[in-house]
């Protein structure tokens, strides 16, 4: 794999995880002046375009992170460039990415947590309580530091 410009958030809907986890990123690598990144976030079911849940909008925006105007978009195949990361937020996400599309492959599609070296992948908040939104971010705010210690030291 070449040098990587894109990163794809991938989780199941596209509205908790994968776009907390995008705009978490956003804001690493402004805080670490990195540019020319590309970040999106991308649900693996999406029958219509949904807002960011609640929950998740008010944890970042109880960080010091805006995200209005967030609208889910399912995973397609043209997402998936040459020079694009495709980060699934569970195991069982990987391959039924790797099998959908063709872009995909062992090489781009990879577990946010296992690729950082974390054993424990990214809870799914939904249904839960606040709290439960607030530590899944902490725990991706961790994980997006290692991710870019990873890609760009």
């Amino acid at each position: 794999m070449g040098p990587i410009n894109k990163i794809l958030f991938v989780a199941g809907s596209g509205t908790g995880r994968a776009p907390m986890a995008a705009e978490i990123m956003k804001q690493t690598l402004v805080e670490r002046g990195i540019a020319g990144i590309e970040v999106c976030a991308r649900g693996l079911v999406v029958q219509f375009p949904e807002p960011m849940n609640p929950k998740a909008l008010a944890v970042l925006a109880s960080n010091d992170i805006q995200a209005d105007g967030y609208q889910a978009k399912e995973l397609v195949n043209d997402d998936i460039t040459p020079d694009s990361i495709v980060l699934v937020m569970k195991e069982v996400q990987r391959p039924r990415v790797i099998e959908e599309f063709d872009n995909a492959n062992e090489e781009n599609v990879f577990v946010l947590s296992a690729y950082v070296g974390d054993e424990i992948e990214v809870i799914n908040p939904y249904g839960g309580s606040i709290q439960a939104y607030g530590l899944c971010f902490e725990v991706i705010k961790k994980t997006t530091e290692k991710l870019a210690d990873k890609l760009w030291g």
